[in-house]
C-alpha cells in the first residue's frame, strides 16, 4: 500500500490522466462537451471551476461492456475495463454511457481517486486476513526471547564463516581454474617366460615406476574448458621381444623429466556440437568415446594398452581438431585430425605434410545399458602402438632397406567396438579391428592386419567403485602380406587379462592383476608370458 501511495505521489500526472479518462463513480455534469477525441488536464489554480449540480448516477456496473458509449478500439479501453472488473471502483451515467470526453473536475478526480483506494484497501486487507494475527506475532517475539542466546552464536558463526570465505576468496589459487593432480605407482615383474623368437628374456627383474600428473582445469565461460597437463613418468614395460603386453600407463625413456603432456581448449558450438582444439599429446579418447568401460588411460581399468581400447584408436594421437555433434542423445558423430609432427617444419613433416590420423565415428546408443561404436581412421606414418613385430612395422625400415626417415606407409583402419550392461553389475564388451596398410616405397606392397577382444566387466564388485575385468582376445595380427620381406604371422597369439581394481578410498584405488600371453608374437615356437603388475592410484 506504501509503494502504492508512492507511486500517486510521484506520479499526479499519469493518476490524473488515467482518473480523467474513465471518469469516476460520482462523476458530475457540466455544461456543453468537449470537442477533442483525446483527454486534456487543466492543472492551472488560476482556473475557476464552476460548481455543477450533481447528476443522478447509475449503480456499480461489473462489465465495461455495460457503457454504450466504449469501444474496445478506444485508446484507453483496457485501463477502464480493469477499473471496472477488476477493482469495481467506475460507474456510469443513468442511460449507460461513460462520457469520456468530457472535461474532469479537482472534485471528481478526489472522488474517483477515493473510491478506488478504499477499493484497493479492501482488497489488500481480504487477502492477508489470514496470514498472520497478534497471537502469532507474540509467539514469534517470545521465542526469538527464549532463543536469544543461540540466535547470537549462530550469528557469530556466520561471521566466522563469511571472514574465513572472504579470507579464502582473498588467497584463492584462481577465480577461474580448478587444481587437481593424479599419482599411478606400479609394481610390476616378469611370472613367466624364458624366451620369445629365439631370444632370451632379460628383464626379469622386479620394478617399482611411477607416473605424476599435474592439471590444471580452467573454464572461461562455465561450458568451455581449457585443459593444462604437466606429467613425469619412468614406469617401463618389460621387453619381451614383442610390442605385445605393454602396459598401457608405461613412458617411452623411463626419465623423470616433467613436461606439458596435453593441452587443449574445448567448447560449444551451438547446443549439440563441441569442438576440441588441442595443442600436443591429444588422442582418440579425447575425440571421442572408445565404448570400453576398461579405458581408464592407465590409471583405471585395464592394465595393458590393448585391454584400454581398440588398438586401432592408436593410430591417431599429436595436436589438431576434433568436432563432436549430436544428433540426439541416442546417436552422435565425430570428427577429428591429430598430426604427429605439427610443430616440426622440416621437409615431410609439419601439420599437413607429416604423420597424421583422421578419424570419424558413429557413436549409437540406444539405451542406457547399450553403447556401439562404427569407427574409421585413415594414416600416415601412424603404426599399431601393440601387437605382433610384422604388425607393427617394427622393422619395416631394415626390411625395406630404408632410413627411418624415408619409410612412408598409409593405413585405413575400420572398427567396431560395444558395451552391453547386462544388469548394473555386470557389462558385457568387446571389439573387433581390421587395417589395410600400404607401403608407399621401395616396391609397394600392402598387409592385412586383425585383432579382437572379448570384455567382462563387474562394476562394484566387493564395494561400490570398485571394478573387476576379464579381457580375452587377439592382438594385432598381421594376416597376409605382399612387402618383400615382410612376411605375415603363422601363427596365433592370444591375451588373457584379468585384474580387480578395489576402491579404497575416495582417492585411492589398488589394482592388482595378471597378463598372459599364448605363444607372444604370434609364434607357437615362443613361451608363453605371464606379467603381473599391481597399480596403487592417488587421485586428488
Amino acid at each position: 500500500m506504501q509503494k502504492f501511495c508512492k507511486y500517486l505521489l510521484v506520479n499526479p500526472a499519469v493518476c490524473g490522466a488515467m482518473l480523467f479518462v474513465n471518469s469516476v463513480a460520482f462523476a458530475g455534469e457540466t455544461s456543453g462537451k468537449s470537442e477533442i477525441n483525446q483527454p486534456q488536464v487543466v492543472a492551472s489554480p488560476d482556473a475557476t471551476t464552476q460548481n455543477t449540480s450533481q447528476v443522478q448516477i447509475t449503480g456499480q456496473v461489473t462489465s465495461v461492456s455495460q457503457l454504450s458509449d466504449i469501444q474496445t478500439t478506444d485508446w484507453a479501453f483496457q485501463a477502464l475495463q480493469s477499473l471496472v472488473e477488476r477493482y469495481g471502483c467506475i460507474a456510469g451515467y443513468p442511460n449507460s454511457t461513460y462520457r469520456g470526453n468530457r472535461a474532469l473536475t479537482r472534485y471528481e478526480f478526489a472522488a474517483g481517486l477515493n473510491a478506488c483506494l478504499d477499493r484497493v484497501n479492501e482488497l489488500i486487507a481480504t487477502a492477508t486476513a489470514d496470514l498472520v494475527s497478534k497471537q502469532d506475532l507474540a509467539t514469534l517475539q517470545k521465542l526469538q526471547e527464549n532463543f536469544s542466546a543461540e540466535l547470537a552464536t549462530l550469528r557469530g558463526r556466520v561471521d566466522a564463516v563469511e571472514a574465513k570465505t572472504a579470507e579464502l576468496e582473498a588467497n584463492q589459487f584462481s577465480t577461474t581454474t580448478k587444481l587437481q593432480g593424479e599419482v599411478v605407482a606400479v609394481v610390476s615383474d616378469l611370472l613367466s617366460g624364458n624366451t620369445v623368437n629365439g631370444a632370451e628374456i632379460t628383464d626379469e627383474n622386479t620394478t617399482l615406476g611411477v607416473r605424476a600428473r599435474i592439471e590444471f582445469v580452467t573454464s572461461f565461460t562455465g561450458q568451455d574448458t581449457l585443459f593444462t597437463r604437466i606429467q613425469a613418468n619412468n614406469i617401463l614395460s618389460p621387453d619381451i621381444g614383442t610390442p605385445e603386453g605393454n602396459l598401457s600407463f608405461a613412458g617411452e625413456d623411463g626419465n623423470t623429466n616433467a613436461a606439458i603432456d596435453a593441452l587443449f581448449y574445448s567448447f560449444p558450438l551451438g547446443e549439440k556440437t563441441q569442438v576440441i582444439a588441442i595443442a600436443n599429446a591429444g588422442a582418440a579418447d579425447d575425440l571421442t568415446s572408445t565404448v570400453n568401460i576398461f579405458d581408464g588411460d592407465g590409471a583405471f581399468g585395464a592394465l595393458s594398452t590393448f585391454g584400454t581400447r581398440n588398438p586401432i584408436y592408436n593410430q591417431i594421437g599429436g595436436a589438431g581438431l576434433g568436432v563432436t555433434h549430436e544428433f540426439s542423445d541416442k546417436l552422435a558423430l565425430s570428427l577429428g585430425y591429430l598430426s604427429g609432427t605439427p610443430n616440426d617444419p622440416t621437409p615431410n613433416n609439419g601439420l599437413f605434410n607429416g604423420s597424421y590420423g583422421a578419424l570419424a565415428q558413429l557413436t549409437i546408443q540406444p539405451s542406457d545399458r547399450i553403447s556401439i561404436g562404427l569407427t574409421y581412421i585413415n594414416s600416415y606414418n601412424q603404426p599399431l602402438l601393440t601387437g605382433s613385430n610384422a604388425a607393427t612395422f617394427q622393422n619395416i625400415a631394415d626390411i625395406q632397406g630404408l632410413p627411418e626417415e624415408q619409410v612412408a606407409f598409409s593405413s585405413n583402419s575400420y572398427g567396431v567396438q560395444a558395451s552391453i550392461g547386462i544388469t548394473d553389475n555386470i557389462v558385457l564388451g568387446g571389439w573387433a579391428g581390421y587395417t589395410n596398410s600400404q607401403s608407399l616405397r621401395g616396391n609397394g606392397g600392402d598387409v592385412d592386419i586383425w585383432n579382437y577382444a572379448v570384455t567382462l566387466g563387474f562394476p562394484d564388485l566387493g564395494k561400490k567403485g570398485s571394478l573387476a575385468g576379464i579381457i580375452a582376445g587377439m592382438e594385432p595380427r598381421l594376416t597376409s602380406s605382399n612387402i618383400a620381406g615382410l612376411d605375415r604371422d603363422a601363427d596365433t597369439s592370444y591375451h588373457l587379462e584379468a585384474f580387480y581394481q578395489y576402491q579404497l578410498s575416495d582417492n585411492i584405488t589398488i589394482t592388482p592383476g595378471v597378463i598372459w600371453l599364448t605363444s607372444p608374437d604370434h609364434n607357437d615356437d615362443n613361451d608363453d608370458v605371464v606379467i603381473g603388475a599391481l597399480r596403487t592410484t592417488f587421485s586428488f
